[in-house]
């Protein structure tokens, strides 16, 4: 099977992007001067300086290989058994028949774009593990001769400059030829010069620089796409032996020829890019960390790392915002190697590249960035992978990944020096992309928003084709027992309207993403974010417009040091149809029989069970934790839905989430059982609403008395506000939709409050995750003597009720904070 199109670069058994970085070229790379453009840095260079090329491209041929390691090394076995056994079977498929419409019979005609695109990459498999040692193609006359045949036939019937785009622009600009520059790269010695100039023109014609698209001349790069194309240019010039093209390559980085405007070393407030609250954005509108940030993360470090030391070299100081991101971005949403679903985009239907696949890559893209990144960055940033890999036993990182990634992890796991990070915790709200991260010592929770300013889900090109409620409050619990709870075949077997978390219209949908092209699907809804408090507490409010219905709702969650509160109000629909609010519908794997309690008792584990649970004050879930059932706030009066359960055996396929041309998922039946916990609201539900606790990893008795004692109270849940009082924290923490007051907490219009007490001491955040209102004036319901500290835009009354006003006109939903003192 073709590997799916970005990971294809660095899963095993493909071409790895794992660059070898010497300690003079590391301290080349990150030297401080500004970049020229048109013309070299004058820094020395890391070859001869007569022929600069060979040694470069030495170095790209090592960062596909490996270099020099022991085939007989038990630490390598896997990865080259892996990168053996998928070259051999494109090579035994191979078609050498006279005739032939393509180099392998599913891939035909290879005329097509989809079929050259997919080509490209299984000769450079072939092409790898011929130049790999260790494999049953290395050296091999007969495969030489038939990958250099093949290339001539590619670029005959399928890829050369006298064709018209057609189809996904992808394959032509960026797939078809990355693989076929790599591909260049190691058999270059065999080459014809005509051949050579053949498939640098065809590259040269279809991505002549990385700062447009080449069939929309209009339309600027960005992001990911234009990391993608810099290292094109960069191998393309390398091959030519052309320095103009490296110069266009390490200057479209940085974005030279527009100003910078599309740098990829800026911090943007919108569209596409890294912004400063660690959120990362790409198709202006998805939240795309664990994938398109992933892969420009991969492209712009493995161009730093191939162009460190010679006369190209990057010398930009701005880099500095790649190296932040690797903490302010990638580290609040991997898990023990693991990357979030949240941020994976339509990459969640994609079976060959699950979170532990794309989690994977990440960090050997973190750990290709510390060859050549400050001395400071790349030791926090190896003993947080170290950790990362440490902790994933369920799909081992020395499983997923080629080659040279290995033996960088290697070494960082072979030198005692480099102690593994503990997991990190804390609470970060990723504002700019609608999500938030909640992290404890044995846990984390990745809440999924969306609003009209960031996408509910993208599908096209046939990927992600149920992905309808992904971005509409979806809750996404990871345990540090039960790593692979979604990257076990959880996307083709969960039921797609049941999603954590979510409240949603039970009204049947169509396939998404059948027509050619990617789209998103934004939501008229302005409300989605929350704020931070101390870096430890959190609160977030979604307002829910669902798609195609009337159903609107006012949804919160509020993040504790061992809970998660869930509620919802204002749940109202006008369709004749039931409304339903997800609890949890956790994986149990193949044949999990887990314990399940209800207030002591413990239920049939049988596949089929079903129960209604209304009235039930706590659950219990063996492997996951505890729930517990609140009820309503005294003076609420809105109509609580019936709580029921579930256990059920699913099947399902990735096919039917991924048709894609070169994603598409197998026919194969997958199965695994599922606890469902939900709400049913009814028909046409009118100001409904809900209340939940999930306290991951707690005991059976922990949630007993947790119920019982009732450590955190729902203070309100109403359409004005939703609001939780934690007393052992001196907390309330409260999310208005208007002008209100909650648990003597008074707010002048809509906002997201934090408010705690801790002796004398009184720390406050304010946010406007609507980004609607100008300022916002806060009361409390005690007195304050002295301001500690307070944000520029904050300004404090103190007094017997204190007074705050915030500016948030601007912030973009962002935390405003303040400390005081009674």
């Amino acid at each position: 099977m073709a590997l799916p199109r970005r990971h294809v670069l660095a899963l095993a058994g493909a071409t790895p992007v794992i660059s070898f970085l010497p300690g003079a070229a590391a301290a080349a790379a990150t030297a401080p001067s500004q970049p020229v453009a048109g013309g070299g840095s004058g820094s020395t260079p890391a070859s001869d300086a007569a022929d600069p090329y060979d040694s470069l491209l030495a170095r790209a041929e090592q960062e596909l290989t490996g270099g020099a390691f022991d085939p007989a090394d038990p630490d390598f076995a896997a990865a080259l058994d892996a990168l053996d056994a998928e070259a051999a079977t494109w090579w035994e498929r191979f078609d050498t028949t006279q005739g032939r419409k393509a180099l392998w019979a599913d891939l035909s005609p290879a005329s097509d774009p989809g079929m050259f695109g997919q080509s490209y990459p299984r000769l450079r498999t072939i092409a790898t593990a011929w130049a790999t040692p260790g494999t049953t193609l290395t050296g091999r006359q007969d495969v030489l001769d038939t990958l250099l045949e093949g290339l001539r036939f590619l670029g005959t019937v399928g890829y050369h400059p006298g064709r018209t785009e057609t189809g996904n622009w992808w394959f032509w600009e960026i797939g078809a030829p990355r693989a076929l520059m790599d591909t260049c790269v190691l058999l270059r010695a065999h080459l014809l010069p005509a051949d050579l100039a053949a498939y640098v023109a065809a590259v040269a014609r279809f991505c002549p620089n990385p700062d447009r698209r080449t069939n929309i001349p209009s339309l600027a790069e960005t992001g990911a796409n234009r990391a993608d194309k810099a290292v094109i240019v960069a191998l393309r010039g390398l091959l030519a032996r052309d320095p103009a093209s490296l110069v266009l390559a390490r200057d479209g980085l940085s974005d030279i020829r527009d100003g910078g405007r599309n740098s990829l070393f800026r911090y943007v407030t919108s569209g596409d890019g890294f912004y400063e609250d660690g959120s990362f954005v790409q198709h202006g509108s998805v939240a795309y960390t664990g994938t398109y940030g992933s892969v420009l993360l991969g492209g712009a470090g493995q161009l730093i790392a191939l162009l460190a030391g010679s006369e190209w070299a990057l010398s930009d100081p701005a880099v500095s915002v790649l190296y932040e991101a690797v903490e302010r971005s990638f580290s609040p949403v991997i898990f023990d190697g693991v990357m979030m679903d949240a941020v994976r985009g339509r990459a969640v239907s994609r079976e060959r590249a699950r979170d532990h696949h794309d989690g994977a890559v990440t960090v050997s893209r973190i750990l290709q960035l510390a060859g050549g990144a400050p001395a400071a960055h790349a030791e926090r940033w190896r003993a947080l992978a170290k950790g990362w890999i440490l902790r994933n036993e369920a799909t081992p990182y020395t499983g997923l990944v080629g080659i040279p990634a290995l033996a960088r992890a290697k070494a960082v796991l072979d030198d005692p020096a480099v102690r593994p990070a503990d997991r990190p915790t804390g609470h970060v709200v990723l504002a700019d992309m609608d999500r938030v991260v909640h992290r404890r010592p044995g846990w984390a929770c990745a809440l999924s928003l969306s609003s009209r300013r960031i996408a509910a889900y993208e599908a096209g090109n046939g990927e992600n084709l149920h992905g309808w409620y992904t971005g509409d409050g979806m809750t996404s619990l990871y345990d540090g027992d039960d790593p692979a709870a979604f990257g076990d075949g959880f996307w083709p077997t969960v039921d797609p309207y049941r999603l954590p978390g979510t409240t949603v219209d039970t009204r049947a949908r169509e396939d998404l993403g059948t027509s050619p092209g990617t789209s998103t699907y934004r939501p008229v809804n302005a409300v989605a974010g929350g704020a931070a408090l101390d870096g430890r507490f959190g609160a977030s409010a979604m307002e829910l417009a669902a798609q195609g219905s009337t159903l609107r709702a006012r949804k919160a969650w509020f993040f504790l040091d061992n809970a998660v509160v869930a509620l919802g109000s204002d749940i109202t629909a006008s369709d004749g149809r039931a409304v339903e609010t997800v609890v949890e519908n956790r994986n149990l794997h193949a044949d999990g029989r887990q314990r399940f309690t209800v207030d002591g008792r413990r239920q049939p584990d049988a596949p089929g069970w079903r129960a209604d649970l209304s009235g039930a004050r706590w659950a219990h879930l063996e492997g996951f934790g505890g729930f517990v059932f609140p009820g309503l706030p005294r003076g609420d009066v809105a109509a609580a839905g019936s709580l029921h359960a579930l256990r059920e055996e699913r099947t399902g396929t990735w096919r039917a989430l991924n048709t894609g041309a070169d994603t598409g998922g197998s026919s194969t039946p997958v199965t695994r059982r599922y606890l469902t916990l939900w709400f049913d609201h009814g028909l046409s539900p009118s100001s409904a609403s809900y209340s939940y606790v999930l306290l991951p990893g707690a005991s059976a008795a922990a949630t007993g008395v947790w119920s019982l004692s009732r450590p955190v109270v729902v203070v309100a849940n109403n359409a004005t506000v939703q609001a939780v009082e934690a007393h052992r924290h001196g907390l309330l923490a409260a999310h208005f939709w208007q002008a209100g007051t909650a648990g003597g907490l008074s707010l002048s219009g809509p906002g997201t409050v934090l408010v705690r007490r801790a002796g004398r001491h009184v720390s406050v955040a304010v946010a406007d995750p609507g980004r609607t209102g100008t300022e916002l004036t806060l009361e409390l319901p005690f007195r304050v003597r002295r301001v500690v500290r307070a944000d520029d835009t904050v300004t404090v009354a103190p007094g017997r009720r204190t007074v705050l006003t915030i500016r948030v006109d601007g912030s973009r939903g962002h935390s405003h904070t303040a400390e005081l003192v009674q």
